[in-house]
């Protein structure tokens, strides 16, 4: 195995774009290439996520489920954890601030705009 690409289903891909861009993660392609889109990928460094609108699965894989959030849990390991947290907290639902954990790592988590948790963490 080589990577890992989630692929996220959320309802309006459009401000999905907008919130992880103000993560800092560029919007590599989607489909269709203009227009309404179904899907996109974007990446941030070594993590890429895929987004598709759950519209876009019509009947297909019935077991996805069409509803946003779920249990679910990103874990995105980076550097510079404190200065990345002070650019976005005030852009973004904190569910969870700046924490040292038991395993020695700084963490912090996040609500996505689709209710997705998301977890950055740095081994300080």
């Amino acid at each position: 195995m080589n990577a890992l690409s989630p692929n996220i289903f959320v309802k309006d891909i459009n401000q999905t774009i907008a919130f992880y861009r103000q993560l800092g993660f560029e919007l590599i392609t989607t489909v269709p290439d203009k227009g309404d889109y179904v899907w996109a990928m974007m990446t941030c460094g070594k993590v890429s996520f895929m987004f598709q609108t759950f519209s876009s699965l019509g009947n297909d894989l019935p077991v996805i489920s069409r509803q946003n959030g779920g249990s679910l849990l990103l874990y995105i390991g980076l550097k510079n954890i404190r200065v990345f947290f002070d650019s976005i907290k005030d852009k973004v639902t904190v569910v969870k601030g700046l924490e040292k954990t038991f395993y020695g790592a700084t963490e912090f988590s996040i609500l996505d705009n689709n209710g997705y948790v998301l977890t950055f963490a740095e081994d300080e």
